[in-house]
């Protein structure tokens, strides 16, 4: 609970540096990551290739998302890693995935075209997350 509390003053502080007004219907998404890395890889190398490379190629087959890698930098999860997800609408989401969490048609095809940019991540480290959705009231 104390991760998701964290991550979500977190969403609220982004939106506020980059003059972005979060308004009433956007959907927050927030994601604590747990990070392997492949053997001989470090962490610079998989945040500088995630930030670079993965999230613009993410935000291009995501129309209208914006993705955020951040790092806390204290609290009870010092030094982890999260992804937060501003998107649109529930309705923007839910194009994507279904109600269970599994891709839609459309998200099995947006899967499809990420699949070399994951396999290019995973020469560096896998990840998996914990996630919860939030509306802006």
């Amino acid at each position: 609970m104390k991760k998701l509390v964290l991550l979500f003053a977190i969403i609220l502080m982004t939106g506020f540096a980059f003059g972005q007004t979060m308004q009433k219907g956007n959907l927050i998404g927030s994601h604590v990551m747990t990070v392997t890395l492949q053997p001989g890889k470090t962490m610079d190398q998989f945040v500088k290739f995630f930030k670079a490379k993965y999230v613009p190629a993410f935000e291009k087959n995501h129309p209208g998302w914006k993705l955020y890698l951040v790092k806390s930098v204290r609290g009870d999860v010092k030094d982890s890693f999260g992804l937060l997800f501003v998107i649109k609408s529930q309705k923007d989401r839910d194009k994507y995935y279904t109600a269970d969490g599994t891709d839609s048609k459309l998200g099995k095809s947006t899967t499809e075209k990420m699949k070399p940019m994951e396999d290019d991540l995973l020469k560096l480290g896998s990840y998996k997350t914990t996630y919860t959705d939030w509306v802006i009231q």
